[in-house]
């Protein structure tokens, strides 16, 4: 490609694009963070940040990734040799019950094909071969960004309400906040796992825990190492608009104002377009001729979408092409899916235009790259965009 003119098109399912408006929130001079008007944003932050996660449960804000809060909500709840289950959805699912291992849990993960989310009738079936409750915690992935499938949450937790189980439900919501349904109370989740640069618009830096009572109840007895992680004098703080060390205050004007947006468009529209990008997504796919990697579609994403190239092509490749040609980034396969896929993302802070210009980028690339398709990808995703 010659000198860029126009802007570079970002679409990765996360880091999203961060809109103009928090970017110049997050450009207003730091304060001081043990001063009356630090307490007051972080006041309203905490009051207004459950509704994104469906929660009136507290949530914890840690200066940390989405890892960060990952760990934070296993050593707040569990003890060493704990027996935990993760259930093998893609490479986020594995990080974390690998995350887990490390910390001196007794993880086990539940095997997949990496097409499709966490298996509600398999849940079932190992509760039931757990008569003394062994299994402290149910781990899942809300939305596996590595490959665009979604679990069904409220089933999980019907399973282990069937089976009367006491285990913990904790789910990673990490690309699924603030861009497809989440409820985190009336789904049962004990734990919810975020971060801020996904749905929520911003940049890496921010990690959240939506934390429910019978979490809480766990921490009074839970034994793995934790000090930085400690909900206790995060909540101890929080209630007085304050924090136990030294917050991201800069991101946290910035989350201020991806809330405003958020409210000012209302969740139910935001979760409604981003399910129409999905199906716009979807609908060029297959009218390239080629394969969405989800395979159950029940649990299609309205964060991303994952395409099969075919064994014939590399997926990197044709990512390549498309970045040095067209200036557009496209999400890499990762783990076992590397060179198999690529991701689109179309999540946040995008538009009808965007998908369309994306998905044009898209259909130029794979002709550019060699990649043979059966018809016009494009018009097909422009007619779901149009009916509406």
């Amino acid at each position: 490609m010659d000198a860029a003119t126009g802007r570079h098109f970002l679409q990765i399912p996360g880091p999203s694009n961060v809109p103009d408006p928090v970017l110049r929130a997050m450009s207003a001079p730091t304060i001081d963070h043990r001063g009356p008007d630090f307490a007051e944003l972080l006041s309203g932050l905490l009051r207004d940040l459950p509704a994104v996660f469906g929660t009136s449960d507290p949530v914890v804000v840690y200066p940390s990734s989405g890892t960060g809060a990952w760990e934070a909500a296993l050593v707040n709840t569990l003890s060493p040799g704990d027996r935990a289950v993760f259930f093998e959805t893609g490479h986020f699912a594995t990080l974390w019950h690998a995350m887990a291992s490390r910390l001196g849990l007794r993880a086990e993960i539940v095997p997949g094909d990496w097409r499709r989310g966490a298996d509600p009738e398999r849940l079932a079936e190992i509760l039931a071969a757990d008569p003394g409750h062994e299994i402290k915690a149910v781990c899942a992935v809300h939305n596996e960004t590595s490959t665009g499938a979604v679990s069904r949450i409220a089933e999980l937790r019907a399973a282990l309400d069937a089976a009367g189980h006491p285990a913990l439900l904790l789910v990673d919501t990490i690309s699924s906040l603030g861009s497809i349904d989440y409820r985190h109370d009336e789904w049962g989740a004990d734990v919810t796992v975020s971060c801020s640069q996904k749905g929520l618009m911003l940049p890496p830096g921010l990690g959240f825990n939506a934390v429910g009572p019978r979490a809480l109840e766990a921490a009074r007895t839970a034994r793995l190492p934790r000090s930085y992680w400690e909900w206790g004098p995060m909540l101890e703080a929080g209630a007085r608009g304050f924090t136990p060390y030294t917050p991201a205050t800069n991101l946290l004007y910035g989350l201020r104002e991806s809330l405003r947006i958020l409210g000012e468009e209302g969740l139910p529209a935001v979760f409604a377009r981003h399910e129409r990008y999905g199906r716009a997504v979807r609908a060029a796919v297959r009218a390239w001729g080629l394969e969405v990697l989800c395979a159950d579609e029940r649990e299609y994403s309205g964060v991303l979408t994952a395409v099969l190239v075919g064994d014939e092509h590399d997926a990197d490749q044709v990512r390549k092409v498309i970045l040095e040609r067209y200036d557009m980034s496209l999400g890499a396969g990762l783990g076992r899916l590397a060179g198999k896929v690529f991701r689109i993302g179309h999540l946040g802070h995008t538009n009808d235009l965007t998908i369309a210009g994306a998905l044009a980028g898209v259909q130029l690339g794979l002709a550019r790259a060699g990649v043979k398709t059966a018809g016009d990808g494009l018009a097909a995703a422009l007619e779901v965009l149009d009916d509406h």
